[in-house]
């Protein structure tokens, strides 16, 4: 085992032993890297897992804030000064109305519509900003297709940092307000998520004081995916589900959900190795990694994205290849659903459980149903469903499918007249 650098220890991160390749496997220190300078290939913290055994307990986290920062231990960054707003510890909802309508016996929603910002990049974004304070950042940064925009900016304000968003220029109005309106700067660039992220990456390198949370520090950004997995474990009573499904963009929260799921059992907080059947899910407009999948490939072949999901429309995912791999190894699936079955898939959310989700959740329901239906997703699994974003911030997605059941002059007669009463029997 490598000693523990002192600075590490300095900085409140007793458990973290520095970052690694995840292809070469060669070591770094825990700073603001996120790619192998001999290979090319991403970095990810690594942790020592024994250490952490002895000191983390089930009593322990339940006696931690409910939010994401409970579980500090298994995170690369320092819960003293933490940038909070309280992400994470969201409702694990049963579903059984949902389940019924798709033949299941057991049905979880994972609902983080209801963090800070409307999504699950509260998570990334707090640990994300969170160590790169602790790097000696004062600017936050990225390239967003919406959802993380909307966090960093908050999260940035929250910090007292400044923040610099960019984003492509047709993005959905709701989540350029929601990102304009904590008083960043938001640049918006013609041009899809892909162009984006390529200006990001060559921006990273010319103002190297500013951290962008999925460039220079990404390697802790992705880690606040886990918390996911950590989350859904301790609401089922520390206990594993047997399948879980995911919307997949650029694939870094499906392979950290599942890296959680085996660190929970790591340090011994849930028995024995977990068997978690793990499914990827995207829009046909942004299919690659389905596409992949179907087509039994092991690498991924980037696409131009079109479609209503935008905010899962990463035509070259960064980490797309093992998003493959870890479906693959659990046996599950990757599927892809045409933007009418992302629009039925919100409303059927909406209809059945009374979660209004955005396009990324008309995905997962809509694949989770195409899985169910195909035997793929089989009726005795424990299955979770992550619902990631909030559907305020895709209004336009369903507005003219939803739309008031009756106009009527405001008297007894003309409601009487309109028979709402008669549909409603």
């Amino acid at each position: 085992m490598v000693p523990m650098p002192e600075t590490m220890r300095r900085q409140g991160l007793p458990f973290v032993e520095g970052l690694r390749c995840r292809e070469c496997a060669r070591s770094y220190p825990a700073e603001a890297l996120h790619v192998c300078e001999w290979c090319f290939g991403p970095l990810e913290v690594v942790y020592d897992y024994e250490a952490i055994a002895a000191s983390v307990s089930r009593e322990r986290i339940a006696a931690g804030p409910k939010s994401i920062w409970r579980y500090a231990d298994l995170l690369p960054a320092g819960p003293e000064g933490a940038v909070d707003l309280g992400a994470g510890f969201t409702p694990l909802l049963r579903a059984d109305h949902l389940a019924a309508e798709l033949g299941l016996s057991e049905l979880w929603l994972k609902n983080d519509t209801v963090n800070p910002t409307g999504s699950f990049k509260d998570r990334v974004v707090s640990v994300a900003l969170t160590r790169a304070r602790e790097l000696g950042f004062k600017v936050a940064a990225c390239a967003s297709t919406g959802n993380l925009a909307n966090a960093v900016a908050a999260h940035a304000a929250r910090a007292g940092m400044r923040s610099v968003v960019f984003i492509p220029a047709d993005l959905e109005l709701p989540k350029v307000v929601t990102t304009a309106v904590f008083g960043g700067t938001l640049v918006a660039l013609e041009g899809n998520y892909d162009d984006v992220n390529r200006l990001c990456a060559e921006l990273a390198s010319e103002y190297p004081t500013w951290a962008f949370v999925n460039v220079n520090v990404r390697s802790y950004y992705a880690e606040g995916s886990k918390t996911l997995a950590f989350e859904v474990a301790e609401q089922l009573g520390w206990r594993a589900p047997d399948h879980v499904v995911i919307p997949v963009a650029s694939g870094s929260q499906l392979t950290k959900v599942a890296k959680g799921f085996r660190e929970l059992s790591k340090v011994g907080l849930i028995d024995g190795e977990p068997r978690v059947r793990i499914s990827g899910a995207q829009a046909d407009g942004c299919a690659p990694v389905a596409q992949a999948f179907e087509a039994g490939a092991s690498f991924v072949r980037p696409v131009k994205p079109s479609g209503i999901a935008k905010s899962l429309a990463i035509g070259n995912p960064a980490d797309g290849a093992y998003a493959l791999e870890e479906v693959r190894k659990s046996g599950g699936a990757v599927a892809s659903v045409s933007d009418a079955e992302v629009i039925e898939g919100i409303r059927l959310l909406a209809r059945t459980e009374g979660i209004f989700a955005e396009t990324a959740g008309g995905v997962t329901i809509g694949v989770l149903a195409k899985l169910a239906a195909s035997g793929v997703v089989k009726p005795n699994e424990k299955v979770v469903a992550l619902i990631t974003g909030n559907g305020l911030k895709t209004v336009d997605a369903v507005a003219s499918q939803c739309q008031p059941t009756a106009t009527i002059e405001p008297t007894l007669e003309a409601f009487q007249a309109a028979g709402v009463a008669d549909w409603q029997a």
